[in-house]
């Protein structure tokens, strides 16, 4: 014990929160013990961990008290001589360091090459609250949180099925993060899972803080702008993905849930969509779809038409965009540029400053900003206007980091509206089709059911057919086949 006691003091030098306890037990308290944890992973530091496992050893009729000795103690939980939880017993100083570090309590007995190992952390963890970043008007209202074990649950609250299976891994050699990748075996494709659990295996020393750790290191294009898994902190959204046959990760820590593989047409898709009437549901994709057509192209359109096709323009409307660019200084492109930066910086400002007050300061900056550069000749009411329905069209992206990737791309579409005119933008287009139809999710087809095509995947795709018409579940299966 004495040597264990000495390895484990020179292992944890210098951790202030390192506790270590020793004590004594037996007849005459003649044998030696101490216990091992962390101060700042247990909750409870008054309980006896060992004499509440040790009931069932000590009769418990009124009378003297039978004292216990070493070879009790190491018969009986040789033996698990309880029937509830109890500890574990560990024989390797390694085991017991990863036990320590990842909130346990080690007893050590004098005399005994064994270790008992009591799971102690119980730390305050974030309630369970409405989602902040998927808010609806319809439908739960709950959103998954920090701690893995209380995500787990919700899953298995609504799908209260064997199968649903969960497989455990544990990454990293620093943050030892656990991770959890669960889906339905009767729905889902196992080549996808396969090819997911073989991209997973080379991660075991990688020290994953997040769920977005994950993404990058499994994706299939690292340089592609476009995300090719889906984001959620919704228990309802992430059962649905289960049902449709996705597979999901959980990260210890963190309450973003990853949804693979990721589709395309599945960007512009809301958990609320099927919490409506489908007919509104549907005029609310169509209109999500416009909304990406508009923040992707809408400054490059106007760069277009007013430095190249000015013809194209309606006499009227030319004129009104003639008047308000006179006495700008600055060619068309360089005037989207200078705004477009100034929208960004306000929108990455106001997301960076305390939730109270970064609206009101993302909106009093934007009207601020906008008048100020129009009464100082710099942009035009026309360009602020544009500027404005872009950014505006972004935000009902329902994902986050889709809309962030058109806030890349825009860029070189205005760089060759203002080279080639429409002919510039009409490449640049197709040379974004022709990198959709080829980028891959998990080797899956970004564009599916588009291209390739699926018909009857397309009841749930730029429209929400009524659930009537919805004939197979789970969707995907059509998708990606049936094979198992």
């Amino acid at each position: 014990m004495e040597f264990n006691l000495k390895w484990l003091e020179t292992r944890f030098e210098y951790c202030g929160d390192f506790s270590v306890f020793q004590w004594h037990f037996g007849p005459e308290l003649r044998h030696k013990a101490f216990s091992a944890y962390f101060e700042s992973l247990s909750e409870n530091k008054t309980l006896n961990y060992m004499k509440a496992s040790l009931q069932d050893l000590v009769p418990h009729e009124v009378g003297p008290a039978i004292s216990v000795i070493p070879e009790d103690v190491i018969r009986f939980f040789s033996n698990h001589g309880v029937s509830s939880h109890s500890a574990k017993l560990v024989s390797d100083l390694h085991e017991v360091i990863d036990d320590i570090v990842t909130g346990h309590l080690v007893i050590f007995l004098n005399d005994w090459d064994q270790a008992l190992s009591y799971k102690i952390a119980s730390l305050i963890t974030r309630q369970v609250t409405e989602p902040v970043s998927e808010s609806v008007v319809h439908g739960p209202r709950e959103s998954t949180v920090e701690n893995l074990q209380k995500n787990i649950g919700m899953l298995r609250q609504r799908l209260k099925t064997p199968n649903l299976k969960l497989e455990r891994f544990t990454f990293g050699a620093d943050t030892k993060t656990e991770v959890a990748i669960a889906y339905l075996i009767n729905t889902v494709n196992m080549e996808v899972l396969a090819e997911l659990k073989k991209r997973v295996s080379g991660m075991k020393q990688v020290n994953v803080l997040d769920t977005s750790f994950i993404e990058e290191w499994v994706e299939d294009s690292t340089y592609s702008p476009f995300p090719q898994y889906r984001y959620t902190e919704r228990p309802d959204t992430a059962a649905a993905a289960l049902l449709d046959g996705k597979i999901i990760v959980l990260v210890e820590g963190t309450g973003s849930i990853l949804i693979c593989p990721g589709l395309f047409t599945e960007m512009y898709q809301s958990s609320e969509d099927f919490y409506q009437r489908s007919i509104i549901s549907s005029l609310i994709r169509l209109m999500r779809i416009i909304a990406f057509f508009i923040a992707l192209s809408l400054p490059s359109i106007y760069i277009a038409l007013t430095t190249f096709h000015p013809e194209l323009i309606p006499t009227v409307l030319l004129l009104a965009i003639m008047n308000a660019r006179e006495g700008i200084p600055f060619p068309a492109f360089i005037e989207a540029a200078i705004m477009e930066f100034f929208f960004e910086l306000l929108r990455e400002a106001g997301a960076r400053l305390p939730r109270q007050i970064g609206a009101t300061i993302s909106i009093v900056g934007a009207l601020v900003i906008g008048e100020a550069a129009i009464s100082a000749g710099i942009a035009s009411p026309t360009m602020v206007v544009v500027v404005a329905l872009t950014g505006i069209a972004s935000f009902a992206i329902p994902q986050y980091n889709m809309a962030t990737a058109l806030r890349i791309i825009k860029i070189p579409l205005m760089i060759l509206s203002t080279i080639l005119g429409g002919f510039g933008l009409m490449i640049g287009l197709l040379w974004l089709l022709l990198h959709l139809t080829g980028l891959r999710s998990l080797g899956q087809p970004y564009l599916t059911p588009l291209a390739p095509l699926q018909p009857k995947q397309l009841l749930d795709t730029i429209i929400r057919a009524p659930l009537k018409m919805l004939l197979r579940s789970p969707r995907s299966k059509e998708i990606f086949g049936s094979k198992k």
